[in-house]
């Protein structure tokens, strides 16, 4: 076993909360062809990824519970073997109705590994280094979503859409093994008498805390304008703008660029600056893209760089917001910390799901409805700050004096 402090569980935990990038974004170059081949519309098509985000939504509450009880390691290990199963279950799909099923038990093993390598963080760093250490992971994690479309595009190229679901199965079972032979348990605050009144009464403790709501509505929106690109961008880029499914690929990298740089300031900044002002700078910075979006789109402006360059703003204002919000959250909590994490999840990925539903049922050649989604979650990050996180600055800094 590794230590807990050591490169090697950082390296685990940044594949562990590359799950759920890596398991949407590597087949997105693919949901036109498997519209085509089971013929459906995009909407049908693109339930695979809401579904998804619906199942990795409801299963995080139980992986949050169960690792706060049981621990990390082991929970862990029962959600990595589910996703492994699960990803060969879709690359053998004969129907978009397994296919869909199959994602909802895929989500089911994928959220484990994103709630628990947050909580294994939270245990192991407390909450300022964690903010620092989650900056850095996220900096590496964004590898997943910028090479894993262009990945998917030339799987898509030379081998089809079920491919990805053999990939991915891979990337499972590699991380699986990981787990097992090096990841220590790292909840030292388990407790054995844990029970179910206990547990909502934790979730119930949680939705009081006007700061926590905040900083989990600051990383949903965050996460909803990421969701709004995935939703939308293979069906206006490829089947709109005529791109192919590796240039695609390459256009969503080059946005996730934006999300590398923003993780790296907030790496080198949060310590410094402190992570409310960061999620603020974030948010400004957010806000300008969401603006640019509505205002371009409802300019009739459908280009390539009118897509491109507001969702790389935004992205460049989530890598400051998405990791402070993050351990922002989760800092107050360390006798819960897989619970926090667990909520937070929930919400984050019940209300993108929502979104990606109603980008996916406006999709048209104007690719508006993406725009003007994308101003929305926007102005709700930066409204989430000011309303429920600033008041609490203010009310510190008059105790200090």
């Amino acid at each position: 076993m590794a230590r807990p402090e050591s490169l090697t569980v950082v390296v685990i935990v940044t594949a562990l909360v590359a799950f759920g990038a890596i398991s949407t974004d590597l087949y997105l170059p693919s949901l036109p062809a498997i519209a085509n081949q089971f013929g459906v519309g995009a909407g049908a098509a693109q339930l695979t990824l809401s579904v998804f985000l619906l199942g990795f939504a409801f299963s995080q509450l139980v992986y949050g519970a169960l690792s706060d009880r049981f621990g990390r390691r082991p929970t862990l290990l029962a959600g990595l073997v589910i996703y492994l199963l699960a990803s060969l279950a879709c690359m053998l799909a004969p129907s978009i109705e397994l296919l869909i099923a199959g994602r909802l038990l895929q989500a089911i093993g994928a959220c484990a590994g994103v709630v628990l390598g947050r909580a294994v963080v939270r245990d192991v760093y407390g909450r300022e280094r964690a903010a620092r250490v989650l900056s850095y992971v996220a900096m590496a994690m964004a590898l997943a979503p910028a090479l894993g479309p262009i990945l998917g595009g030339y799987i898509q190229v030379w081998f089809g859409w079920r491919a990805s679901f053999l990939v991915l199965a891979i990337f499972g079972g590699t991380i699986l093994a990981s787990v097992f032979l090096q990841l220590p348990e790292t909840n030292r605050s388990r407790d054995p008498t844990l029970r179910l009144t206990r547990l909502l009464l934790n979730y119930r403790t949680l939705l009081h805390n006007r700061v926590y709501l905040g900083y989990v509505l600051v990383a949903t929106c965050a996460y909803s304008g990421i969701f709004t690109f995935i939703s939308g961008s293979s069906f206006l880029l490829i089947g709109v703008l005529k791109l192919s499914p590796e240039d695609y690929g390459l256009c969503f990298a080059s946005i996730v660029v934006g999300y590398m740089v923003g993780t790296l300031l907030s790496g080198r900044l949060t310590m410094r600056l402190g992570l409310e002002r960061m999620i603020l700078i974030g948010s400004l910075v957010g806000l300008a893209a969401g603006a640019l979006a509505a205002a371009l789109s409802l300019a009739g402006v459908v280009e390539l760089i009118a897509v491109l360059a507001p969702f790389f703003l935004f992205l460049l204002g989530t890598g400051m917001m998405l990791p402070n919000a993050l351990a922002g959250a989760m800092g107050p909590f360390p006798a819960m910390a897989g619970a926090a994490s667990a909520l937070l999840g929930f919400i984050q990925m019940v209300i993108a799901a929502a979104i990606g539903v109603a980008v996916g049922q406006l999709h048209d050649e104007t690719g508006r409805g993406m725009a003007l989604a994308l101003a929305v979650v926007a102005l709700g990050a930066f409204l989430s700050y000011w309303m429920l996180i600033r008041p609490s600055e203010t009310e510190t800094a008059k105790g200090v004096a």
